[in-house]
């Protein structure tokens, strides 16, 4: 069963239907014990970083998604994968979970002026390390972003890579931990394979 953590933020109706378009046994909850018995876990999240971190805290659940984060596969999902940091500068500074070394900073600082931002559409991911989680992806597949910052200092970490003015780090793993700050449940055929590949680990 997956289990995709309920903390209030982000509407999570797409993502459902993706994963139950594949098959896939998996709940919507905050309840500490389903999570638990749960053998994968999917962080989602829409929104601003520091609200995302307190609805978290005050759900309860920062200290079971660490210490499930140690046991099982964890896949944040954009805003979801951007709260895996060490920080966030999105309006102001605020902690995250700490989970993946690096910060998460505000794209239009480092992109040229002419591109808009929130970077909005479909871009190429590149693969720049082998996984387990490109096993039904092939290299350039189109995803599609909806951001406004983007995690930085986490070479180590990252998987594949999209252009945006910088490379914006698209998927990154550390341990049993992942993330895509693209939505794969918006990405088509081939966000449904890298969900399956998430399934599968």
């Amino acid at each position: 069963m997956i289990a995709v953590v309920d903390y209030g933020v982000g509407n999570l109706f797409s993502l459902l239907c993706s994963l139950r378009s594949l098959g896939l046994d998996c709940v919507v909850t905050n309840q500490k014990e389903v999570l638990k018995r749960a053998e994968r876990i999917i962080l989602p999240g829409v929104g601003a970083f520091g609200d995302a971190m307190e609805k978290l805290r005050e759900s309860g659940l920062v200290d079971t998604v660490k210490e499930l984060a140690a046991e099982k596969p964890l896949l944040g999902i954009c805003l979801g994968m951007q709260l895996l940091f060490d920080k966030s500068m999105e309006h102001g500074e605020h902690e995250g979970l700490g989970l993946i070394s690096g910060s998460v900073l505000p794209l239009a600082n480092d992109i040229a002026p002419t591109l808009k931002v929130p970077h909005m559409g479909w871009n190429k991911l590149e693969i720049v390390r082998d996984d387990p989680i490109f096993q039904h992806f092939q290299n350039g597949e189109w995803v599609y972003y909806v951001h406004s910052y983007y995690a930085t200092n986490c070479s180590d970490h990252m998987l594949g890579v999209s252009e945006y003015g910088v490379m914006v780090p698209g998927l990154v793993r550390s341990g049993r931990i992942y993330g895509m700050q693209f939505h794969p449940e918006k990405s088509g055929s081939a966000g449904l394979r890298l969900l399956k590949a998430f399934s599968e680990l």
